[in-house]
């Protein structure tokens, strides 16, 4: 390995425990916050079980609270594939980058590409790494507007709220 690899910090190990519990989720079929919730629960009974980072708590439930606008818009960007014949792993990361794209406005979304890059890497096939860059380089295409929008909803939700108090 040469020096270009940087110690992966604590929000890649966070990145990567939620990729785990939202691959686990869909295999078992199970809900990713509750069982996130439950791994949590256990870590503080358990040292074995290693404890969950606020952060992966956070992704895992905002992939789950905006699972379905996520696929929609992983799929969109799906040449002759569906989401549903991607490897789960792939997936999992996927769904991570793009709510991060959309929603972690403290996460440069270079870093979300390529924190998606990185696992890839490390938990999947060998296509993976150039198949997850190749749809976040379009996602990240958009992410400005979703953002925008999406504070522009919050604003106009905040001043609804205090007009009515």
């Amino acid at each position: 390995m040469s020096g270009t690899h940087k110690k992966l910090g604590a929000r890649h190990k966070a990145r990567k425990r939620a990729v785990d519990f939202l691959f686990e989720a869909e295999a078992r079929d199970l809900d990713p916050v509750a069982l996130t919730s439950e791994r949590s629960d256990l870590s503080v009974k358990d040292d074995s079980v290693a404890p969950v980072a606020q952060y992966t708590v956070t992704l895992v439930s905002g992939v789950a609270e905006n699972l379905d606008r996520i696929d929609q818009v992983i799929s969109s960007h799906l040449q002759d594939w569906t989401l549903a014949r991607l490897p789960a792993v792939d997936r999992a990361i996927l769904r991570i980058a793009v709510w991060e794209l959309f929603h972690a406005t403290d996460v440069p979304p270079v870093v979300a590409v390529d924190e998606a890059v990185e696992l890839a890497k490390q938990l999947s096939t060998d296509d993976s790494p150039g198949f997850v860059n190749g749809i976040l380089g379009q996602v990240v295409l958009v992410a400005p507007q979703v953002r925008s929008a999406a504070a522009a909803t919050s604003q106009r939700a905040q001043e609804t709220d205090s007009e009515t108090e």
